[in-house]
Order: structure tokens, then C-alpha cells, then sequence
């Protein structure tokens, strides 16, 4: 006789389809989100594009923001990935793994990227989805804490220039966020070989102050 399926499996199966579902509607509404304006991207859309029934994605997203918001989360959970992979090779003697994990992370899909910045800022005050911005900015603090933290070990070791730590791990973000402009510049950015570009930039950005390169000039400030 065929084993008997027991209702702790049958749940645990049942759980398994909703959470499949519920990626398929979050991927269905990034890869309409990167197309088309936000605001042209309807629930009704996104139902289609994922091959179920509009009520079905309202079982699983109470608002079109909760949707937004997810993409975000799922990006920067991503990154948070990323990070903890690079820290790990810098324990075993990589320096440059962390800082070579944060632009791989940004530029892998930098159409990506620029949406979930378009989202952040036009989330910022949605209330009903407070709870979960909240939950993305720990995470995006997260990403400051493991940079700085390989930073000061860094500076302690003489690798990387003796400056703030936070004038590393924003000099990355400067970087990155350039890189990712780029891409979407009506001047530059369709030039051929823009994959090997944002390699040759994220190449740059696991180097970009080590020590020696830094010339203070007399510690003059620069004028804004």
C-alpha cells in the first residue's frame, strides 16, 4: 500500500506553493516595474503577467505597496548575502572580497538597482507599509556595519589609507551609484561593452584607497 501523506506534510507542501506563488507575483511585478512607469504597473497587471487571478495576489500582498516593498527587501536581503560571503573570504585573507561582493551585488542588474532607489524614495511615506521600511533600512544599516567593520580591520593593518571609515564605504557607494547611472546615460549608455566597463569600474572600486593612493594635498578642503 502507497504511504500515507500525513497533514503535517500536506501543510508543509501547501506552504511550499503559496511561498512559490508568492515569488512568481514578485517576479512578475519586478520585470513589469523595470519596463514600465510604477505607476502604469496595476495589481490587474501584475496578476496577469504571473498567470493567476487578481483576488489570488491579494491573498498574498494587501496593497500594490506591500508588493513594492518586497522587491525592495528581497533586493537588499541579497546584498546582505553577498556581504556575509565577501566577509568570510576577508577572514581567510581576501581584503578586497567585501568591497568586490557590495559592487558585484549593485551591478549585476543595475536596472534593478535603479528601481528599487525609485521605490525607496517614493515609499518613504507610505504608512502601510511602515513596518517593512523599517525592516529595510536595519538591513541597509546592516550593509554599513559589515563594510565599516572590514574597514577599521583594514586601516588597523596598514592596507587601507588611515581616514574615517566611513570615507571608504561611501566612496564605494559613490562609485557603485555613478556605475549604475551610467547605464541609463543618453550619452553613454549604450556603448557596447558595458558589461566589461562596470567590471573594469568594480575592478577600480576593490582597490580605490589603499594606502599610498590618497594625496591630501597639504589637508586642504576642497571648495564646495
Amino acid at each position: 500500500m502507497p504511504e500515507r501523506t500525513s497533514s503535517s506534510d500536506r501543510i508543509r507542501e501547501k506552504k511550499k506553493l503559496f511561498l512559490a506563488r508568492e515569488q512568481k507575483i514578485v517576479e512578475a511585478a519586478l520585470e513589469l516595474l523595470i519596463k514600465e512607469n510604477i505607476d502604469g504597473v496595476t495589481v490587474s497587471k501584475i496578476a496577469t503577467k504571473a498567470g493567476i487571478g487578481k483576488g489570488t495576489v491579494y491573498k498574498h500582498f494587501l496593497t500594490k505597496n506591500e508588493i513594492l516593498v518586497r522587491i525592495m527587501l528581497d533586493y537588499e536581503r541579497g546584498i546582505t548575502k553577498r556581504l556575509a560571503e565577501g566577509l568570510e573570504k576577508a577572514e581567510k585573507g581576501d581584503p578586497g572580497a567585501v568591497s568586490k561582493a557590495y559592487f558585484e551585488s549593485r551591478l549585476a542588474r543595475p536596472e534593478r538597482d535603479r528601481l528599487v532607489q525609485q521605490l525607496e524614495d517614493r515609499l518613504t511615506d507610505a504608512d502601510d507599509v511602515r513596518a517593512q521600511l523599517d525592516e529595510f533600512s536595519r538591513i541597509r544599516r546592516s550593509h554599513e556595519d559589515a563594510l565599516g567593520s572590514v574597514i577599521t580591520r583594514l586601516i588597523g593593518e596598514g592596507i587601507l589609507e588611515d581616514v574615517p571609515p566611513h570615507y571608504h564605504y561611501l566612496s564605494c557607494w559613490a562609485l557603485a551609484q555613478g556605475a549604475v547611472e551610467l547605464c541609463f546615460s543618453k550619452t553613454w549608455g549604450e556603448v557596447e561593452d558595458m558589461g566589461k566597463l562596470l567590471g573594469f569600474i568594480t575592478s577600480i572600486g576593490v582597490t580605490m584607497g589603499n594606502r599610498g593612493q590618497y594625496h591630501r594635498a597639504g589637508d586642504k578642503k576642497i571648495k564646495p
